[in-house]
Order: structure tokens, then sequence, then C-alpha cells
């Protein structure tokens, strides 16, 4: 009878310690489709403003990346979309995002971004994302022989490869752009890069030629502005989480706790049960 009640109470803890589970559990599983929340779809449409919407179009259609805004063949396609864009995707110029793989976006962020992405599959309305905004510069003088114009190529920079090089050049996902450039003609070396991209690297071909958006003045523009970022590169800023915002570090402390009390209440049935036996 004893060994009876201990079996009937250890499976009374085990059926607690998975409803623990599950319920710490339940807001990773269901926030990246909580898609018709409209703040979720408005924090989502922001960060997809500024980190995606110069490689896939600002409304998802596809630019030098692929297009978003369709539907996703899987059956959990925030599943699918989350993986891509914590991890990248190997041999492509998709680069991994989230903080854990060396990206800028946390947990939360990429949770927003694909809620939002999602939103466009649902048939539902979503409000058109507006354009990066383009911050403005002093004025800068073009540099001797240089071909272009700089202070046109920094609003072509901020629109297409800010996201990637960072604002001044400083490097985020991409490479450090404010630097000194060891080259007899760096404004070449520069131009061939945009034009052409770096195959086998994260840098795709941006001129019109190549299939990218860019068009010959474009390209001209951009490299003048490059070349006139200090050679010093700006500290990289660290990537903040608002403070009202639950991160996943969270849940996982609640699923620790709750198997740390599991292991309690089963070795207490067990010292219970030696005692009776």
């Amino acid at each position: 009878m004893i060994r009876r009640n201990v079996w009937s109470s250890m499976l009374l803890v085990l059926f607690l310690a998975i409803s623990g589970l599950i319920w710490f559990s339940l807001p990773e599983l269901t926030f990246a489709q909580s898609g018709s929340d409209p703040q979720v779809l408005a924090a989502g449409a922001e960060l997809y403003i500024e980190n995606c919407a110069p490689c896939h179009g600002v409304n998802g259609e596809g630019r030098v990346g692929v297009t978003l805004a369709k539907d996703w063949p899987s059956i959990r396609p925030d599943l699918l979309v989350r993986e891509v864009i914590t991890s990248g995707v190997p041999g492509s110029p998709m680069p991994a995002w989230s903080e854990v793989n060396g990206g800028p976006l946390s947990e939360i962020e990429i949770d927003l971004l694909v809620a939002y992405i999602l939103s466009w599959q649902t048939g539902g309305y979503v409000p058109l994302t507006p354009e990066p905004t383009i911050t403005s510069r002093p004025p800068i003088t073009p540099l001797p022989g240089i071909t272009g114009d700089p202070n046109r190529g920094a609003q072509l920079y901020i629109a297409n490869c800010d996201l990637c090089h960072g604002t001044n050049g400083e490097g985020r996902i991409g490479a450090t752009l404010a630097k000194s450039w060891p080259s007899i003609r760096p404004d070449l070396r520069v131009k061939t890069v945009i034009e052409n991209g770096v195959s086998g690297s994260l840098m795709s071909a941006w001129a019109a030629e190549n299939g990218g958006p860019l068009s010959d003045e474009d390209v001209d523009d951009l490299v003048s502005f490059i070349l006139t970022l200090p050679g010093t590169p700006a500290s990289r800023a660290t990537p903040t989480i608002q403070p009202d915002q639950q991160t996943r570090t969270d849940d996982w402390v609640g699923i620790a706790a709750t198997l740390v009390i599991f292991v309690v209440i089963i070795a207490v049935i067990i010292l219970i049960q030696r005692k009776h036996a």
C-alpha cells in the first residue's frame, strides 16, 4: 500500500514538473506567433527597417536579398524564419544576426522580426513600412581625384550599407570601412567590391549590371563617401534590450528552478520509501 502511494506521489510530481516546464516555456513557443498584436508588429517593423530593408526591400519584395513577403512552406514557419535569422544561411550572403552567433540582435528582437515578417503571409492588412531615415551629415568636401559626390554618397550609404557596416563605417555584420585602404587606387578597389561583391563572403554584388539596385553613378558616389570615413574606426555600440522586455533568460531560470524542485521532491520520496521499507 505504501509502495503504491509512493508511485502515485511520484507520478503526481512528474505531472506537476512537466506542467511547470510547459508553463515557463509557453512565452517562447507562442511569442513569434502573436502576429496579430499591433504593438508587436510595430516594434517588428521598426527593427525590420533598421536591419533588413536594404537587402530584402522595404516591404519584403526582395532586393539583393530574397523575397520575404511570401507564403513559407513549413509546418512551423515561425521556427524556420527564426532559425534563418538566428544562424544565417551558410554559403549565402545571409549572416547570423543573433547575439549568441556574434550578431547584434537579442532573442526578443528576433521574435519581433519573425512576427512581423510572417504577418505578410496572413492576408491581413499590414501598414506599409516607412523608408529608412536619412541621417543628415555636415557637408563633405570631395577628395581630390575621386569621381563622385560624397554628400549624395552619404545618403546612399545610410540607405544601403550602414546596417551591415555601421553608421560611421565602424563595422557591424559586415567589415569595417572606416580605415586606411592600402592600395595605389583605393577608389578602384572599393568600387570593384561594391560592384561585384566578394565571392564566398557576405558581400553581395550591388551594381545594377550584376543584378543589384545601384547605378554606376550611385556606386561612384558611395566610393567617394566611403573614402572620406575616418581612418580610426569608432567604437561599436553594444546592443541593448528595453528594460520592460523580458528575455528568455528568465524562462530558463524558471525551468531550472522547476527541475531543482522536482529533484528535491523525488529525493524526499525515495528517503520516505526507504524509511518504510
